[in-house]
C-alpha cells in the first residue's frame, strides 16, 4: 500500500465551547492509503484532553510506514492487528485514522460497502443528535433555530445556568433533548438536576462527572432517573467492565478506541455486559463520521453531527441529514476528498 497524510484546518460555523475548552478551528489529520487504484480514508482529529498531536500522531504513522508499504489490504482484521501491535497503548488516535484507512480500501476494492461486507442491515438505524455548544441561552436558541429537524438536541452543560439553559431550549423545541456536562459536574449537583432534567423531557445525561469520580459514579447510578453514558470514563476496551455500575451505557468514539475494530470488539462487550451503546464522533469531517457510520446498526444511540458542526468540509461520503444517516453507494466507508486524492497534490 502506499500512505500519504496531511493535516486539515476545519474551521466551525461557531466557536464550539464545552466544559473545559473552546475551539474555531479544528485540526485534523486524514490518512490516505492506496493500492490497485482505490483510495482509501481515515481521520483523527487533534486532542488537548487525550495528548493527541498532529505531530505525534504523524510520527507513530511513520514508525508503522515500513510495514504498511509492504502489506496489502486483503485481510483488514490482521492488517489493523499488526499495526494495534504496534502503535497501543500509546497512540490509539494515529491507529483509528489508519484502521478506518484500511477498512475504506478493502471495500473499495471489494466494491461494497463496509457495513454490506460485515453482513449488517441498514434498516431502523438510531437517529444522530445535533450538538449545540455552550453558550448564551438567546444564542444557543439560535443555533437550534439554525438546524431545525434533528430528532433530538444535545446540550454541552457546565455552567452555573445549566438548569436555565435546558429551560429556555425547552421552549423552543419539541423533540427529547440530551445533555453532555464534559466531567463538569460534582455527583451532588448531579444527583439534584437528573430529576428536574427528566421534567424538561432530558433523556439521557452525557458524562456528568470527571473520568476517575468512580463513587459519585455509582452514587448518581444509584439515584439517577435518567440513563448515564460513560464518555472520557471509557476511553477503550479495558474500561468496559470498570463500568458496570456505574454506567447505563458507553460513548464509543473510533479515536478513543484506535479504530473499526476495537470498536466492534467493544460493541459486542458492551452487549454482553447489559450497557448500551452511543456511537459518537469529535469535531471531525465526514472521513471520520463515514467510517463510524458503518457501526450504526448495532447501537442504540448515535452522536454523529461532527461534520455539521463545520463551515466547509472536506470530504463526500456518508451523509447525517437531520440525524438520519444516508450512506453513500460507494465501496468502503464511501469517503471521496473533495480536492481529490491527497498522493495527487503532492
Amino acid at each position: 500500500m502506499q500512505l500519504v497524510y496531511r493535516k486539515f484546518d476545519l474551521p466551525l460555523r461557531h466557536p464550539f465551547r464545552i466544559s473545559r475548552s473552546v475551539v474555531s478551528v479544528q485540526e485534523t489529520l486524514v490518512v490516505e492509503l492506496s493500492h490497485s487504484g482505490q483510495f482509501g480514508y481515515g481521520e483523527a482529529t487533534a486532542s488537548t484532553y487525550y495528548g493527541a498531536t498532529i505531530a505525534n500522531m504523524s510520527a507513530a504513522i511513520e514508525a508503522v510506514r515500513p510495514f504498511l508499504e509492504r502489506a496489502v489490504p486483503d485481510d483488514p482484521a490482521a492488517v489493523v492487528a499488526e499495526l494495534a501491535r504496534h502503535l497501543l497503548p500509546r497512540s490509539s488516535f494515529a491507529l483509528a485514522a489508519l484502521d478506518a484507512a484500511v477498512h475504506d480500501l478493502w471495500g473499495k476494492l471489494n466494491g461494497k460497502p463496509l457495513y454490506r461486507l460485515w453482513r449488517l442491515a441498514a434498516e431502523n438505524l438510531p437517529q444522530s443528535s445535533f450538538t449545540l455548544g455552550i453558550d448564551t441561552p438567546e444564542r444557543m436558541v439560535a443555533k437550534l433555530r439554525e438546524e431545525p429537524g434533528w430528532p433530538t438536541y444535545k446540550v454541552k452543560l457546565g455552567t452555573a445556568e445549566d438548569l436555565g439553559i435546558v429551560r429556555e431550549l425547552r421552549r423552543h423545541a419539541e423533540v427529547p433533548l440530551r445533555v453532555d456536562a464534559n466531567c463538569g459536574w460534582t455527583a451532588e449537583k448531579a444527583i439534584r438536576l437528573a430529576p428536574q432534567l427528566r421534567d424538561l423531557g432530558v433523556e439521557l445525561i452525557e458524562q456528568p462527572l470527571p473520568a476517575d469520580d468512580r463513587t459519585g459514579a455509582r452514587r448518581l447510578f444509584e439515584q439517577s432517573p435518567l440513563p448515564i453514558i460513560a464518555d472520557e470514563s471509557c476511553v477503550g476496551e479495558a474500561d468496559i467492565e470498570p463500568c458496570v455500575g456505574l454506567f447505563h451505557g458507553i460513548n464509543i468514539k473510533l479515536v478513543k478506541c484506535g479504530g473499526l475494530a476495537s470498536a466492534r470488539r467493544m460493541i459486542d462487550r458492551a452487549r454482553a455486559l447489559g450497557l448500551r451503546v452511543m456511537l459518537g464522533c469529535m469535531t471531525e469531517s465526514t472521513v471520520g463520521i463515514s467510517a463510524m457510520a458503518q457501526l450504526l446498526p448495532l447501537a442504540e444511540y448515535a452522536d454523529l453531527d461532527g461534520a455539521a458542526l463545520l463551515a466547509r468540509d472536506i470530504a463526500s461520503g456518508v451523509r447525517i441529514v437531520q440525524g438520519k444517516c444516508v450512506y453513500s453507494t460507494h465501496g468502503g466507508t464511501g469517503v471521496e476528498l473533495l480536492g481529490g486524492p491527497l498522493v495527487e497534490r503532492a
